[in-house]
């Protein structure tokens, strides 16, 4: 076993440039091709702070970082902080303060979600790896609000797929910097990573087909409050189609330029604040909602009233 917290940083080869990741990593982790899918799946397969997916191809000369295996596997209970608004036998729905790493991965193999999860519920250790222990999907890092959790494998499996078919439905709170043409509006534009800068998202040709419905809220002096409804789930997603319509999110340091305004809370302004989706046993639809945290709430206050519309409350 090899010390708690290792990574391995490898320069992808140039035989293997245009590669998809899974095979890259099998190749230069010399593990089986399943094993580097279980790996990347998990979340702890990056370039930079980007978690890449299976068929991501990489250029050579990129930096890929991951995990040992054998650490990735054995994931140790921790006292982590988070909110829970919803539980019950089959699934559990936590509020994440901003901050908090979701997935254990290349130099995050503790202090995550996950790792309070299995402190504070100790049947999701079984579900292990390769479901993720029990986590339905993603927030970034910097990004606070509500993630769904599944108790069991059979949960797991319902709204994994639940998911792929669109029927988990995710509302976010989004502050953004420039001018909406429109008080409603879809940004339809594909997303993949940045050939100039691989450690970052952008709006490519070629990219996976990713879709975000805002409606705006209230406006002040150059900024909105946007709500967000997703059809797709795309890394950095919000943040990637706000930049490229010129209304990058405040706070966000990687695909925002420019002077640092007075509702900078210090972290990406983006919060999960609703989730709509189906019972995995009874089917029943719940709805759940997380009120905006401390650090967005004085932020807004900091603007004082705005020019048009109503921030909610909460």
């Amino acid at each position: 076993m090899s010390d708690p917290g290792e990574t391995v940083v490898a320069v992808v080869p140039a035989e293997l440039d245009g590669v998809r990741a899974d095979r890259i990593l099998a190749v230069i982790a010399g593990i089986s091709r399943a094993a580097a899918a279980e790996l990347i799946d998990s979340g702890g397969v990056k370039v930079g702070e980007i978690a890449v997916a299976r068929n991501t191809r990489l250029a050579s000369g990129t930096p890929l970082e991951y995990p040992r295996a054998d650490e990735i596997e054995q994931l140790a209970p921790e006292q982590v902080a988070f909110d829970v608004v919803f539980e019950d036998s089959e699934i559990i729905v936590v509020d994440k303060p901003a901050g908090l790493v979701v997935h254990p991965g290349a130099g995050n193999l503790t202090g995550t979600l996950a790792n309070g999860l299995i402190q504070r519920y100790p049947d999701l250790a079984v579900l292990g790896r390769k479901l993720r222990w029990g986590l339905v999907h993603r927030l970034d890092r910097e990004t606070s609000g509500l993630l769904l959790v599944a108790r069991t494998a059979a949960a797991h499996r319902f709204l994994q797929a639940e998911l792929k078919q669109r029927r988990i439905h995710r509302r976010y709170l989004a502050l953004v910097a420039g001018e909406l043409g429109a008080a409603t509006g879809t940004i339809d534009a594909p997303i993949g990573r940045d050939p100039v800068h691989p450690t970052r998202m952008a709006v490519v040709v070629g990219g996976r087909a990713s879709r975000s419905h805002y409606r705006r809220l209230a406006d002040w002096d150059g900024l909105s409050l946007v709500e967000v409804s997703l059809e797709t789930g795309r890394t950095h997603q919000i943040r990637v189609h706000f930049a490229s319509i010129g209304a990058p999110l405040v706070g966000d340091r990687v695909y925002r330029s420019g002077p640092v305004v007075s509702a900078d809370p210090g972290r990406v302004w983006l919060h999960a604040a609703g989730l709509v989706f189906p019972h995995p046993v009874d089917r029943t639809e719940l709805t759940l909602q997380a009120p905006l945290p401390a650090d967005l709430r004085r932020s807004l206050l900091a603007l004082g009233g705005p020019s048009r519309g109503v921030v909610p409350h909460g």
